[in-house]
């Protein structure tokens, strides 16, 4: 069968189409969450509006009452870094990825001077203190590891509870404040999904490219932090599944759905959308090129210092940064072009950042 040829501009829109900032949306947030597999969740505010704007309400609070009811939990499913999963899928993409970011801490957890019986120590003081439905902010947890005899100073007691989750002890789940509250794992889990071996690698393939596709193996590499040996091996078990373009010369897997979806929405795609910091469609991917001009990356990401700015996309292109100064009636918007923005963007981003969730 030949696979159709498509521009990276077009790669850009099927993926604002596949993660639903474009065209359907999904029903609620657990659904979003649970269609894009996880999302990005370094900084909460921003994941929760990035969720938001692709249901159907575009409701931030539907997204916190789903982290309340337990529905969508926050941890550290791949990479080492935070991110809003369902609540089922977290158990295995522990399993299936939380060793090789293990393994690669031992060194840090060295550094910081932490033994394996420290860490056993924290953990079981975290599970006495949480057990029966209990839920502590971080710093109340850290205070009961301090007052369990465990030494939490420095970035020791982060570290411990980074560990903690990263084993499937913690995890974040209901609001606390502007952050959120530690439970057990165990507890606060409800019907947690065991998958392992091809069953896992099939399913983190499928999800992946079904989410966030057109991408590549190397996109899905990068994005989990997994093999690229386990990448094809999951690809091959789904493969019959997905459907495939080549852009320039790379084969790109999505769902097969998404180019139909596209076709209905193509104005919609391609007209102008503001995305948060950290969001999916910048972030999802080894290979951004397409959505973010390779020239203007440190734009977005000033320095390389890992935080991403909100950006102004139109047609599936970052444009610009943008962000909100000021409180009150002295709130604004303001913008960092890259270069001029296309005709009538100026004057319509301040319309669209107030109806953001």
């Amino acid at each position: 069968m030949t696979v159709p040829r498509v521009s990276p501009r077009e790669v850009a829109l099927l993926r604002l189409v596949a993660q639903r900032v474009a065209g359907p949306p999904f029903p609620d947030a657990a659904a979003a969450v649970r269609g894009l597999l996880a999302v990005q969740g370094q900084d909460l505010p921003g994941a929760l509006t990035s969720v938001a704007l692709r249901t159907a309400g575009r409701s931030r609070a539907g997204v916190a009452a789903a982290l309340d009811a337990g529905d969508v939990v926050r941890s550290w499913p791949m990479r080492g870094t935070l991110h809003l999963t369902a609540a089922e899928d977290l158990p295995w993409l522990l399993d299936l990825l939380g060793g090789r970011v293990l393994a690669g801490a031992a060194r840090r957890r060295a550094v910081v001077g932490l033994t394996p019986e420290d860490l056993e120590r924290a953990r079981g003081v975290a599970v006495a203190a949480l057990s029966g439905g209990r839920r502590l902010g971080r710093r109340e947890l850290l205070a009961a590891l301090a007052d369990g005899g465990c030494d939490v100073a420095g970035q020791k007691g982060y570290h411990s509870l980074w560990f903690l989750a990263q084993t499937g002890t913690l995890v974040l789940g209901p609001p606390e404040g502007t952050d959120q509250a530690f439970v057990l794992l165990d507890e606060w889990v409800r019907a947690p999904r065991r998958l392992a071996g091809e069953e896992a690698l099939a399913e983190l393939a499928l999800r992946f490219f079904t989410g966030h596709g057109p991408a590549t193996v190397a996109d899905l590499v990068r994005w989990a932090g997994t093999t690229v040996r386990d990448a094809r091996a999951g690809l091959a078990l789904v493969r019959d599944r997905l459907g495939a373009v080549d852009v320039e010369g790379t084969e790109a897997f999505l769902d097969p759905e998404v180019p139909e979806r596209l076709a209905a929405c193509r104005a919609e795609a391609e007209g102008l959308h503001l995305l948060p910091g950290f969001d999916e469609v910048v972030l999802g991917y080894a290979d951004r090129s397409c959505t973010v001009p390779p020239e203007h990356a440190d734009r977005i990401v000033p320095g390389g210092n890992g935080v991403f700015r909100p950006t102004v996309v139109v047609g599936g292109r970052a444009v610009g940064t943008w962000r909100w100064t000021g409180t009150g009636a002295r709130r604004r918007v303001e913008t960092e072009p890259f270069a001029a923005f296309p005709d009538g963007v100026a004057d319509r981003v301040p319309e669209l950042a107030a109806a953001l969730p």
